[in-house]
């Protein structure tokens, strides 16, 4: 089930590599109900609109999608509910510091399992404007058609 490192890789917001500049990237424990784990267990998750709040000192992931387990029944939480972060004191303050000073923000850049806890690795994000956007894609595509010349090369 997991490989050796005892991380297993659910989900990845591949958008947020697209629209953000990722600065820094760190790990954070994320509070759930039992009936939502077992949809994360089955791959029943979503990271595509999702962002991160400050509320009295408390990180939250706002966006989040988990869908609903087929066998919890009344137990079954809403899909999109604001979800708590699990963070020490201090890099909460750190980080809020960044998002207010820096113009930064925090998104959820994947969630996976390491051991038996679910976890999501938030990245530190600057926006991109849309010549950033097309610099990267121009970028890709040269790596790309390099790559497709040197194996064409090495036949």
């Amino acid at each position: 089930m997991a490989n050796k490192t005892g991380t297993k890789q659910v989900t990845a917001n591949k958008k947020a590599w697209h629209d953000y500049f990722v600065e820094e990237k760190l790990e954070a424990g994320i509070e759930l109900a039992g009936t939502e784990v077992k949809s994360i267990r089955l791959g029943q998750v979503g990271l595509k609109d999702s962002y991160c709040t400050f509320q009295d000192g408390e990180i939250f992931v706002r966006g989040m999608h988990i869908s609903p387990y087929e066998k919890g029944n009344i137990f079954n939480k809403d899909p999109l509910r604001v979800r708590r972060l699990l963070l020490h004191k201090k890099e909460i303050m750190r980080l809020f510091g960044k998002t207010k000073q820096d113009g930064y923000t925090i998104i959820p850049l994947s969630v996976y399992f390491r051991n038996s806890h679910v976890k999501l690795e938030l990245g530190l994000c600057k926006g991109k404007k849309l010549h950033d956007k097309r610099d990267s894609m121009a970028k890709r595509d040269a790596k790309r058609e390099m790559d497709r010349a040197i194996k064409e090369r090495n036949r």
